[in-house]
């Protein structure tokens, strides 16, 4: 007697090959059976017109917080995601000290709020897994080392090359983060403190992460003006220590790079050729999502959040952030200036500010008759660094490109707080498969579900999961493919996308009949000699 049977699918199995019917057994959180006539089940799920494929990856979530204050997870589990790779962009939860993780807490506010009354008894990456464990999540969950905490730690949040001795000290922290479970490594080079990392440092980290078998997912030194080169520099660290690399949120913004995509593809398609090991994600939209604090240049961030809102209330320091932000390109916005009417509020940390979400900084100067750059400071003071924000800056041409390589996989890079925050927190997935596979017909439907699951099933070494086959694990995702598509928007990003109507987590309905049940199957997944368990 299975547990559940679905009868009557198009499997769409994730290895890219066409679909077929079957119907599929689950029996005890795995997949037991593929074929017909499977014997009888408690639960049969008739599934007549609908296509069955893996649950999808997201190989680059922001949940960190989110799985543990609001576990049912709707956002995920309403476009079939049933794993998520977080401890993104070099800034995370652990590993912290007391004194590392007050600071962090504070920086990205605006990713993961900061909660007052919770419980962050965890220090180290295997005691946050455990907790996840401990607590049940509605997503299977693998975690990165952040390279913003091990430079914390070793070195404090300051600028500088870090000493040999905090070089070693870094690569032992990770080395323990990996061995409790960690999947890779990830830094934030627009972000303090990994911004002041040279490449020495980098390359150590790098060298670590690939003997101890992970890969490193890094948010490069510019998306903007110096994008090819950060490209460069980071497949060059890959082919100098052997590390697998996983380009994360792989765009190309800003004006500099209108219509560049091609010279990137170039790039990679040389690299790959030459025997790199690479892969890289994309979220199908155009705008980016960050803070409005990390726009500012790396030396104003220096040292913590307090050291930042002094130099935003001291005159010759602020004169000095200005003329980076509006004359001459400041790092933190990717050797860019600020266009002040591409930068939109989508989140506040103190309600005084929430009239502001939604309006860009040109829209609220001109309501107001200020300055632009005197309301950016204004609200940074008065919000405490906490303010979340969009920016418009992307080209479609390069975001249909990109999509197409064939080491391409997908990742919301989706902020979960915020009075409006980015729609593709709620919507990646499912816009992939509605909008750009049967809309507009860039990749077949086999293609789009491979992109989501087979292949970045591959580059986390997931042991029996990321396929619809026996024996592997039944995290799998059931909808209609002529319905499915996004339906957040950036007026109301939180809207659940349509065409879903289950989503099993281990054999665990999560989503049933297109209702979230509040099941919390998941838990993390961990880096073992044998894969990713």
């Amino acid at each position: 007697m299975h547990d559940i049977l679905i009868r009557g699918a198009a499997v769409v199995d994730g290895t890219e090959t066409p679909r077929y019917t079957a119907d599929v057994a689950i029996a005890e959180g795995v997949i037991a059976a593929i074929g017909r006539d499977l014997g009888a089940a408690h639960r049969v799920i008739d599934a007549g017109g609908l296509v069955l494929s893996p649950g999808f990856i997201d190989m680059h979530a922001h949940s960190d917080l989110e799985v543990l204050l609001n576990p049912a997870h709707p956002s995920r589990i309403t476009q079939g995601v049933t794993c998520e790779v977080i401890g993104q962009d070099g800034l995370s939860y652990a590993p912290v000290s007391d004194e590392t993780l007050a600071v962090v807490r504070r920086q990205i506010a605006g990713w993961n709020t900061d909660p007052a009354d919770f419980d962050f008894s965890w220090r180290t990456v295997g005691e946050y897994l455990d907790r996840l464990d401990e607590a049940g999540t509605a997503t299977n969950l693998a975690y990165l080392v952040p390279h913003g905490l091990l430079r914390a730690l070793a070195h404090g949040f300051d600028d500088g090359v870090a000493a040999p001795a905090e070089v070693q000290r870094m690569q032992e922290i990770l080395a323990q983060g990996l061995r409790e479970g960690a999947v890779g490594l990830s830094t934030g080079l627009t972000y303090t403190p990994a911004m002041y990392a040279d490449d020495a440092e980098l390359a150590a980290l790098l060298r670590t992460t690939g003997e101890l078998g992970g890969y490193f997912s890094p948010h490069h030194r510019s998306y903007g003006a110096g994008a090819m080169e950060a490209y460069a520099e980071m497949i060059e660290l890959s082919r100098r220590t052997g590390c697998p690399l996983h380009l994360a949120h792989a765009t190309l913004n800003f004006g500099p790079n209108k219509g560049r995509a091609p010279e990137l593809l170039a790039l990679l398609d040389e690299a790959v050729a030459a025997g790199a090991d690479i892969s890289l994600d994309t979220y199908p939209y155009l705008p980016g999502a960050t803070t409005l604090a990390a726009i500012l240049p790396s030396w104003a961030a220096s040292g913590g959040a307090d050291a930042t809102l002094e130099r935003l209330r001291d005159p010759e320091p602020l004169a000095r952030i200005r003329e980076h932000l509006e004359h001459t390109g400041s790092d933190g916005c990717h050797g860019v200036i600020a266009e002040w009417e591409t930068i939109e509020i989508s989140g506040v940390g103190g309600e005084a500010l929430s009239h502001y979400v939604g309006r860009t900084i040109a829209q609220i100067a001109a309501d107001e008759a200020r300055d632009p750059f005197e309301v950016c400071v204004g609200i940074l003071l008065e919000d405490r660094l906490a303010t979340g924000i969009l920016q418009h800056v992307g080209h479609e041409e390069n975001v249909r490109a990109i999509m197409g390589h064939p080491t391409h996989t997908g990742g919301s890079d989706g902020l979960l707080v915020g009075g409006k925050p980015h729609p593709r927190a709620w919507g990646t997935f499912a816009r992939y498969l509605g909008h750009y596979s049967r809309d507009l017909g860039l990749m077949s439907l086999e293609e789009c579900v491979g992109h989501l699951t087979g292949r970045p099933a591959r580059r986390l070494k997931l042991v029996r999961r990321g396929l619809v086959r026996e024996g592997y694990a039944a995290d799998l995702a059931l909808f209609d493919p002529d319905a499915v598509i996004d339906r957040a928007t950036y007026d109301a990003p939180r809207t659940p996308a349509a065409g879903f109507t289950h989503v099993l987590v281990r054999g665990v309905p999560a989503l049933d009949d297109g209702e979230p049940t509040g099941a919390l199957a998941g838990g993390a997944l961990r880096l073992t000699d044998e894969g990713v368990l």
